[in-house]
Formats: structure tokens, C-alpha cells, sequence
């Protein structure tokens, strides 16, 4: 119903067209959501392994195991989803020459996040933690964005 009122309004006052040059605007990149998504599935990979063998669940835990699994993959998703748009749209030429592990460590994260969402495995999961710290590290503390000098880390 609303869609219908927004196309109506649309069609007697059209909104301007906007465009942009990347996913987001400029300057709001931050790997923060990445690290929260890591975390979160660390939490789910916990609460998974609390669980009794699938066997011997009830319905009310099976439930809850669907859930937790179900969270554990979306979270995953988000992380390489938003490590995929700062490597993708914000970090060019000059970072990568201050930064050569960059591209390695980017795909790590996304080999890792698989891994991580394939299993339930905590070890795979503190192992993506790492990683994404490390490109957290780089972006905020290591010049990307900041003013130290780069021969600090």
C-alpha cells in the first residue's frame, strides 16, 4: 500500500535522481560492523556448542540449534559484505603500496568467513577475529585513515 502512495506521489512530483561513485558515502567507511558480526558468530559457535548431540535434542532445541545456525550465516554474509566494500570501493593504489599484505589478508578474511560459516568451530571463527582485527588495525591505526606515520606498525 505504501509502495503504491510512494509511486503515485512519484508520478505527479518525480524525486530527483541521485548517484553516487561508490556503495556508501564517502567517508563512513568503518570495519566495526565486520568485528561485531565476528564476535556475534564467536557467541552463536558457544551457545551451538552448548547444546546436547542433535540426537537427543527436543524440538524446542532443535529450534533454537536452527537459529543459532541460521544467525552464525548471516553474520558471516555481513562480515565479507562489508570487508568486500572498504577493499572494493575505498582502498586504492596508495594504500595497497603502504599495506602490500592487503590483498592476501582481505582474502583470507573471505576463505575464513566460509570456513567459519561451513563449520561450527570456534577456533575458525577467533582465527576470522584475527584477521579482521588486522584490517581493522591497518585501516584506523596504520594510516589508512590516521595520521600516524605508517612505520609505526
Amino acid at each position: 500500500m505504501l509502495v503504491k502512495l510512494m509511486n503515485k506521489i512519484d508520478s505527479k512530483r518525480p524525486f530527483t535522481t541521485v548517484s553516487a561513485h561508490c556503495d556508501i558515502p564517502c567517508k563512513i567507511y568503518d570495519p566495526i560492523t565486520a568485528q561485531l558480526a565476528v564476535l556475534t558468530m564467536i557467541r552463536m559457535v558457544d551457545l551451538l556448542n552448548e547444546l546436547p548431540e542433535v540426537s537427543t535434542m527436543s524440538a524446542a532445541q532443535l529450534a533454537q540449534f536452527n537459529r543459532l545456525v541460521g544467525e552464525k550465516e548471516l553474520h558471516g554474509k555481513k562480515v565479507k559484505a562489508e570487508i568486500q566494500v572498504i577493499w572494493g570501493d575505498y582502498i586504492k593504489q596508495p594504500q595497497l603500496d603502504a599495506f602490500p599484505e592487503l590483498h592476501s589478508l582481505t582474502h583470507n578474511i573471505m576463505l575464513t568467513a566460509s570456513k567459519s560459516k561451513q563449520h561450527i568451530d570456534r577456533a575458525a571463527t577467533v582465527e576470522l577475529l584475527t584477521l579482521v582485527n588486522r584490517f581493522a588495525e591497518i585501516f584506523w591505526g596504520c594510516g589508512l585513515f590516521s595520521k600516524l606515520p605508517i612505520s609505526t606498525c
